[in-house]
């Protein structure tokens, strides 16, 4: 039977569990992300692979599986010679194939799919993803976001994941371009020390999205699991809003090697400071893989959706 309870009611009800780091996930399978085009490149070239990513999520315990589109882009696309009715195909596609990793997954409680939608630096893939300040107006980042999530909409995922933003300029531009699409988003910003990437406040960026109605849910991703702590606490206090959290492993990522340093500092025993501080949406990013996810659904159990409905999945 399929659910008719939708995210934003499912986070009314307690805690809902977010997967974890796709890349590493494909990775750990022997797929490489080395190109520019990262995770998006097996959309078009070996979808199968992402698929079994996912459900490989769900059946950790995850409730959201976060799509393959973070990098997907027209302009990113386009480098690599796919034109653009293609690349629309291609990202309509992401949701798709985790529509069939929850059908596959077979399993009682609800299920959910958010697009994701990377910000303007994931594109030029060279770190600026973790820097902003890219040197465009509001408007130019507005006239590059909406397309996509116009194409990303059309497919009917049950929420837009608005993640990894640096700036809160870029912030304002994603806002804008989500309203009148018709399907909820989320807003997550990597953040570090208290601010932005681009080093804003986080009670300014945070406040952007306070009075958006499309917005059910703010929060950090991709940040080091101690600096979501404040973060979360700063998030609720600010917007009133459901907070959505999914750090890192607590690694640094090397822009000009593409790798991985430091060492990992995320465990599941953190998600109950998080739930305190009012996430509602809990998960892992990069390099969090499924163990960890599994780790964090057996603590969220009793305060979950899964354990309020019999429901079957929402796909």
């Amino acid at each position: 039977m399929t659910s008719t309870l939708t995210l934003a009611e499912a986070l009314t009800a307690g805690t809902v569990v977010l997967d974890g780091g796709l890349s590493n996930q494909l990775e750990s399978a022997g797929h490489d992300l080395s190109d520019e085009l990262w995770s998006a490149r097996l959309l078009a070239q070996q979808p199968e692979a992402i698929t079994e990513a996912h459900l490989a999520y769900f059946r950790a315990g995850a409730d959201v599986a976060i799509t393959a589109s973070y990098q997907a882009t027209f302009e990113g696309f386009a480098k690599h010679g796919i034109d653009h009715d293609r690349a629309a195909e291609l990202m309509a596609l992401s949701v798709e194939l985790a529509r069939d990793a929850a059908r596959l997954a077979r399993v009682s409680r609800p299920l959910w799919v958010a697009a994701s939608a990377g910000p303007y630096g994931a594109m030029l893939a060279d770190g600026s993803e973790y820097r902003g300040r890219y040197g465009l107006t509001v408007d130019e980042l507005e006239r590059f976001h909406r397309p996509r999530l116009e194409v990303l909409a059309a497919a009917r995922p049950d929420v837009l994941a608005l993640e990894t933003v640096p700036d809160a300029d870029e912030a304002t531009a994603l806002l804008r371009a989500v309203r009148g699409l018709g399907v909820p988003a989320w807003l997550t910003y990597s953040v570090a020390g208290g601010r932005t990437r681009a080093g804003q406040p986080l009670e300014e960026a945070f406040a952007l999205a306070a009075d958006a109605d499309e917005v059910i849910a703010v929060g950090v991703n991709c940040c080091a699991p101690e600096d979501a702590d404040d973060a979360a606490a700063i998030a609720a206090r600010v917007t009133g809003k459901p907070v959505v959290v999914y750090p890192n492993s607590g690694e640094t990522w090397d822009a000009d090697a593409r790798a991985w340093t430091g060492r990992a500092t995320f465990t599941a025993g953190q998600v109950q400071g998080w739930q305190r501080s009012g996430a509602r949406l809990i998960g892992g990013c990069c390099r969090v893989g499924p163990e960890a996810i599994s780790g964090i659904a057996g603590l969220s159990s009793s305060s979950s959706p899964r354990s309020t409905t019999t429901a079957g999945p929402a796909y």
